[in-house]
């Protein structure tokens, strides 16, 4: 009989669905939309129960218009975006819409925390600053916006803790997405309660900690029925999507870097050691005994997606016709614009900004514009603003120790050309570009393949899976212009920090 390994990929726009083969040929994908809710300024939420959703119509997608049979799947990895925080009572019924990474409703909270633990308090366990974005606070938002359902709550889960419970019924929390906890111990892996019990958050909240390759369960009679998955296919702990993808690109060993182009920006440098800093992201790597050092932004492949609902319908419209994505539209006439969008500069501050700056009232900003720029000198500019940041993030892993040359670059993002080498041109760093849709799911499908016996090590499966298609080197003929661009990047937003605070 056949074999092969499912991946799942929970991410902010949609999840993905990919079965691989023992050698990382993607052999079918398929993909479920859902939305993300914005009542308020600052709240960004979905319904955890849209995610099972598009992942169980896109399974039986896969198994209903092609040849493989669920019998087939060997073992399923799951990873997720970051930083839910899924509330569920006894019988796993969700009691509120989770805040996505991208919420910042509880600024106050940690404010609160902060000055009664001590920031440097809290960031010498965790390892990460406490700031809104992640789980933490949110969980005590719960505790003080909705007291009575608070009560009722069982377990905290992560987003793809939340997929593991529903296919096997079994609650886990992986060592991976910790991170998102200020009470979870950075050197050790390990719940540290007294940090706990000082944040107010219940020990009987947290579950577990396993490792992402552990089998956690198997797929039950019910979830079989909804998803179309064999009952009793093994199902794996698995991780955070930037840390599956950055394992699918190849990125196992020190010093190692995955750069990101989802629907977030970023970058996660692999590490051998716990290596903290206060201006970027610390969390534990799929691949055991490893850490990743990561720069997470806002803007990254999502602004292009906000760019082109709003502004491409004439693009749209040319599409039906030509067969051209709107997309690759964009692309052509950014690429006809000078590198440096002739002094238009753009701050990809899309929902306030983390890493390096950390500020949830930063906005986004074009500079420069005049009556010479064209629709190409946006589009151009966005693509450089994703850069500089991603340059930005680059430069402060540098100075706490962590030096990169070269990027693998996943994500859609990687899929253009010219972005990836504005990217290699604006950070001065070689770009290689592996099988950039399929990194995430990849990483995620070779979590189940360690844990089912597919691969005997991560070594071994990286060099059975993971494939480069091309390599990016930075026109060091650009370097001034950039250099000054960026200049003018940093400075924009020194010069408005003030004024963006301000209540309007």
């Amino acid at each position: 009989m056949k074999e092969y390994l499912l991946g799942i990929d929970i991410g902010t726009s949609s999840c993905k669905i990919t079965v691989f083969d023992r050698e990382g040929r993607d052999l079918a994908s398929r993909t479920g939309k859902y939305e993300v809710f914005y009542p308020h300024p600052g709240w960004a939420e979905q319904r955890p129960e849209d995610w099972w959703n598009a992942v169980c119509a896109s399974i039986k997608e896969i198994f209903d218009q092609t040849d493989i049979r669920p019998e087939e799947i060997r073992g399923v990895g799951i990873d997720g975006q970051s930083w839910s925080a899924i509330a569920v009572d006894k019988e796993g019924a969700v009691l509120f819409p989770t805040p996505i990474w991208m919420d910042t409703r509880a600024e106050d909270i940690c404010d609160e925390l902060n000055s009664r633990i001590g920031e440097k308090r809290i960031f010498e366990v965790s390892g990460n600053p406490l700031k809104p974005s992640y789980t933490t606070p949110k969980v005590l938002w719960y505790k003080r916006e909705y007291p009575e359902e608070f009560s009722k709550i069982d377990k905290i889960l992560q987003s793809n803790g939340y997929i593991a419970y529903r296919l096997t019924g079994q609650m886990s929390q992986d060592v991976c997405m910790g991170y998102g906890w200020h009470c979870f111990d950075m050197k050790t892996g390990k719940w540290d309660m007294a940090m706990a019990g000082e944040l107010g958050i219940p020990e009987s909240f947290l579950p577990d900690i396993v490792d992402c390759d552990t089998i956690v369960g198997h797929v039950t009679r019910q979830a079989s029925e909804e998803s179309g998955l064999a009952e009793g296919t093994p199902v794996v702990a698995g991780g955070l999507d930037a840390a599956c993808g950055t394992l699918g690109a190849g990125v196992i060993n020190n010093g190692d870097t995955q750069e990101q182009g989802g629907q977030a920006g970023g970058m996660s440098i692999c590490t051998d050691t716990c290596h903290k800093d206060e201006r970027l992201i610390l969390s534990f790597h799929v691949v055991p005994g490893r850490w990743l050092l990561q720069g997470g932004t806002t803007g990254g492949g999502g602004v292009m997606r906000w760019f082109e609902h709003e502004f491409a319908g004439e693009e749209r419209i040319r599409e039906k016709d030509s067969g051209i994505s709107s997309l690759m539209q964009l692309n052509e006439i950014a690429d006809k614009v000078s590198p440096g969008s002739d002094g238009l500069v753009f701050l990809p501050y899309m929902s306030g900004e983390r890493t390096p700056i950390w500020d949830t009232k930063a906005k986004g900003v074009f500079y420069g514009v005049d009556f010479s720029k064209t629709k190409g000198h946006f589009v151009r500019a966005c693509m450089e603003g994703v850069a500089f940041s991603l340059r930005h993030n680059l430069e402060v892993a540098e100075k706490a120790g962590a030096r990169s040359d070269v990027l693998r670059s996943v994500g859609g993002s990687a899929n253009s050309k010219l972005w990836t080498q504005i990217k290699s041109d604006i950070t001065g760093r070689q770009i290689v570009v592996p099988a950039s849709d399929t990194a995430t799911t990849l990483g995620a499908a070779m979590l189940a393949g360690k844990a089912v016996g597919m691969y005997g090590s991560y070594d071994e499966a990286v060099k059975l899976t993971v494939k480069d298609t091309r390599r990016h080197s930075p026109d060091k003929a650009l370097k001034e212009t950039y250099d000054k661009a960026y200049e003018t990047y940093l400075s924009i937003y020194e010069d408005l920090k003030e004024l963006m605070h301000r209540d309007l």
